[in-house]
């Protein structure tokens, strides 16, 4: 679609046109949907905030003043409202894997439960061979539940670092499990 029909469908969805705004759904809903995922990394979430923005967009269109700057008002709006999902989504955290045992009515096999007590052991035993702050980091984030956030604020780095931190330690434990698998 050139520029002077992407004109036209707007001044058409201006003046109330819906057939007009569905066209410029089905043009821009691939690159507002990009724009959204690679802030939220979340597929449901993302097709959630992309419906919002064309619902933001066709409640705030007839704003637009001017018609030429609709692509960039577009991609502003789905910035905006990732940042917002982004901000409002509850924290997750992580909780016991037994808090979860009674779901799918099944037990585990006596051998099942036997070998995630000994990856469990291996898992504790390489973070105690880890550097106090790569044990800390992960102990911070994958044990205790703790966002980035809270962890730049508990350990005053800025986020950037925590989450270079996060993968530096992720690596050395990697490396150390590597170390304790038997040959």
């Amino acid at each position: 679609m050139d520029d002077t029909q992407l004109f036209t469908l707007v001044r058409l969805a201006q003046q109330g046109d819906r057939e007009a705004f569905g066209e410029i759904v089905a043009q821009f809903d691939a690159t507002v949907f990009g724009i959204v995922f690679k802030r939220l990394r979340d597929t449901a979430d993302a097709r959630d905030v992309t419906q919002e923005v064309f619902i933001r967009a066709m409640r705030k269109l007839p704003q637009l003043r001017d018609v030429e700057r609709f692509c960039g008002w577009l991609k502003q709006i789905a910035v905006r409202l990732s940042i917002n999902r982004i901000v409002r989504k509850p924290k997750e955290r992580a909780v016991e894997a037994e808090t979860f045992d009674f779901i799918g009515g099944t037990t585990a096999a006596p051998f099942d439960a036997v070998m995630q007590a000994e990856q469990a052991q291996q898992v504790w035993s390489g973070l105690q061979q880890l550097k106090g702050l790569d044990r800390d980091t992960l102990i911070a984030f994958y044990i205790e539940g703790r966002s980035i956030q809270e962890m730049s604020d508990s350990f005053r780095s800025p986020v950037g670092t925590i989450k270079r931190r996060l993968h530096t330690a992720r690596a050395r434990l990697k490396e150390v499990l590597g170390e304790l698998q038997p040959v």
